[in-house]
């Protein structure tokens, strides 16, 4: 009975193997995404914006993830007189699997659902159900700091400017390419 009531601390895996107690990580950082809900003839490529997130972790591989991106800043079609002002923000939650690939080099596969608005072109709907997939790779500096390069797809439904409603406002689904970088921290409780 004693000997089955010991543990053996060799077992347990050390922060340099991974076995931190961590159990949250934020990220900021800035971003791009390509704007292919809007008609290239009336609007920039893309979008230049910011991303946050806050992710918990379940277990050693697993996590619940949850961002918010906002674009604001037009890139690309210089040669339109009008590129007019399209904005587009996202909210979305999601599983992510990550792991140490080598060294202080981590990887990351997740998967989101949310939402995606595109103001600025009168869009209709503002809001659209959304949802995509992506990965991303971590230099970890330390323990708790790292710089994070990731990119998605992701996938919403838009009818097109100037739809009536004896057309129904039919959507059309587009898929925008996403890539972030930034800097994330990670953290062990929430402390006020």
């Amino acid at each position: 009975m004693a000997a089955s009531a010991q543990v053996n601390p060799e077992a347990a895996p050390s922060p340099e193997q991974g076995g931190t107690t961590d159990k949250y990580e934020a990220y900021l950082g800035a971003a791009y995404t390509r704007d292919r809900q809007i008609p290239l003839t009336v609007s920039y490529s893309g979008l230049v914006g910011g991303q946050g997130s806050l992710a918990r972790d379940w277990g050693k591989y697993f996590q619940l993830l949850g961002s918010v991106d906002y674009y604001t800043k037009g890139t690309g079609r210089s040669y339109l007189p009008d590129k007019g002002h399209p904005t587009i923000y996202t909210f979305m939650v999601g599983p992510s699997l990550h792991a140490a690939i080598y060294g202080k080099l981590s990887g990351q596969f997740f998967g989101e659902l949310g939402g995606e608005h595109t103001g600025g072109e009168n869009m209709t709907p503002s809001i659209s159900f959304a949802g995509g997939f992506g990965g991303g790779l971590a230099w970890n500096f330390t323990r708790n700091l790292a710089v994070e390069l990731s990119a998605d797809r992701v996938g919403a439904s838009f009818s097109l400017p100037g739809n009536t409603p004896e057309l129904g406002y039919s959507t059309e689904r587009t898929w925008n390419a996403r890539a972030t970088m930034g800097v994330v921290y990670r953290f062990s409780n929430f402390k006020f």
